[in-house]
Parts: C-alpha cells; sequence; structure tokens
C-alpha cells in the first residue's frame, strides 16, 4: 500500500507537467563486449517465466535472425523473487546449470567443460522492489554483488529493465531511472524493455500488452520483451523475422519496430 501511494503521488505530478529530473540518467555502457553471445542465463522471477518462458522467445528470435548461430539459454527463475532471493554464485558451478542439453532427436548433449558456462547473466529485480521504500536499497546492494559475482566467472551482467503495471504507469520512469542508475554504478548493460512497453502503450493503447492481473505479460507482451532482448544482445533489427510467437503479422511486425526504435533510442549517446 506504501509504494501504491508513492506512485499514485508520483502519476499526480506527471499529470501537472512535472518530470522528475533523474529520468533524464543515461546509460553509460552502450553495447556488449560480446558481438554474438553464444551462452547465457536469465535470472529472475514470473515476469521470465509466463507464456512458455521469455528465453524460448528470444532463442526462436535468434535462430530465425541469425542463421546458424549455435545458442544457448537457461533460464533461472523463482516465483515472486528479489535479488537477494537468487544466490548467483551457485549457478555458475561446474556440472550443474547449462552441463548438458538434448537436440531435436531428444538425445542427451553435454557441453564442454573447458568452454565459459555463460557470457552473459540476464538479472532482473522483482517488480516493485526498485520502487519499493523497504526493498529499494537492497535492489542496489544486490545488483552490485550479482554483477560482481558473474564477473567473477567471467561473464557480463545485464540488466533487465522490467515495465510498468498496466494501471500504475508512473512506474515506467521510476524503473528505468533505477536499473539505468544500477548499471551505470556497476558497469552493466541494460535491456530496456519497460520502455518498450510504454512505447507500445503509446502508439497502439487497443494492444493488450498484459495477463488478467495487469502485471504479468500476455503473449503479445513476452513477445515484445523477447524482441527487445533480441534488438538489445545482438544490435540487430528483429522486423521482418518470421516467428510471431503465434501473433498475426501486423501485430509481430509492430511490436517488432517498437522494440528496435526503443533499443535504438535508449543506446544512443
Amino acid at each position: 500500500m506504501r509504494l501504491t501511494a508513492v506512485l499514485l503521488c508520483t502519476a499526480l505530478l506527471l499529470a501537472s507537467g512535472f518530470a522528475p529530473a533523474s529520468a533524464q540518467t543515461r546509460p553509460a555502457i552502450r553495447a556488449l563486449a560480446i558481438d554474438k553471445p553464444a551462452s547465457l542465463v536469465y535470472i529472475g522471477n514470473s515476469f521470465f517465466y509466463y507464456n512458455n518462458s521469455l528465453h524460448n522467445y528470444v532463442g526462436r528470435l535468434v535462430a530465425a535472425g541469425v542463421p546458424g548461430h549455435r545458442f544457448r539459454s537457461s533460464s533461472i527463475t523463482i516465483s515472486g523473487a528479489g535479488f537477494e532471493w537468487h544466490d548467483v554464485d551457485s549457478y555458475f558451478r561446474p556440472g550443474a546449470v547449462g552441463a548438458y542439453s538434448f537436440d531435436a532427436a531428444n538425445n542427451i548433449v553435454f557441453n564442454d567443460p573447458k568452454q565459459k558456462l555463460f557470457e552473459l547473466a540476464i538479472l532482473m529485480d522483482c517488480s516493485q522492489c526498485p520502487l519499493h521504500p523497504t526493498l529499494g536499497a537492497t535492489f542496489h546492494e544486490f545488483a552490485r554483488k550479482h554483477s560482481n559475482t558473474v564477473r567473477k566467472h567471467g561473464a557480463q551482467p545485464v540488466l533487465f529493465m522490467s515495465w510498468a503495471y498496466a494501471d500504475v504507469p508512473a512506474m515506467t520512469a521510476q524503473l528505468a531511472e533505477a536499473y539505468t542508475r544500477a548499471a551505470n554504478d556497476n558497469g552493466a548493460y541494460v535491456i530496456p524493455a519497460g520502455l518498450a512497453f510504454a512505447r507500445a502503450i503509446e502508439r497502439r493503447p487497443q494492444l493488450n500488452l498484459y495477463a488478467p492481473d495487469k502485471r504479468h505479460p500476455s503473449v503479445a507482451g513476452t513477445y515484445l520483451a523477447a524482441c527487445t532482448t533480441y534488438s538489445s544482445l545482438f544490435g540487430k533489427s528483429p522486423v521482418g523475422l518470421a516467428y510471431t510467437a503465434g501473433l498475426d503479422a501486423d501485430t509481430a511486425a509492430f511490436l517488432q519496430n517498437v522494440a528496435w526504435d526503443t533499443v535504438q533510442d535508449y543506446l544512443k549517446p
């Protein structure tokens, strides 16, 4: 209830023409150190695993947009999880997460233990945590701790900027600011999914990006998040890719364009 009051107060200020100066922070890291990442892990909560999981959508976009590129991803999610719920160090232990997978014929394939387990780790806090009056400090504390842990294992930390609740749009600017500042403080890269949601709603408000709870994503929402992730990680436009997650061609093309426009705008100097 306290968080709702804070967000509603902000919404009133925005409606009156006041825009918080903090929303102007720009990302310090505008490119990944890897041109074509081949292995990554998603560490988060139900915002990732809804609709058969964000990582599956991104994998199919990569298959369509970077043909022949060997790409492996794992998703480690806990319902309702904040940053501090995850033991990130344990996810990099040898012979555990990502040690093997199954091919199209359902044969087990063991990954080379000499290869780097994950090149990237995509991290997302709980949907309210970065803004919560009690948990906000924990968000910054564990953004630092997890970024350091990821680097200790030779991977690059990436923060996933989540989206506003459907009925609290003021969260967009606040989440964008929180994730950008945390990334700048820790030399991390950001996927601006929340800004893509806001742009899509502004351009086509009749398109529903949310599940009935107004927080989790619909299939269209997950697809938009996936297109934004693909654009951010590969520096490539998803526009025209054949994979549409079952959405009609017009809707998929619209979301592809929104994702690409958002990433370009967010990363420009």
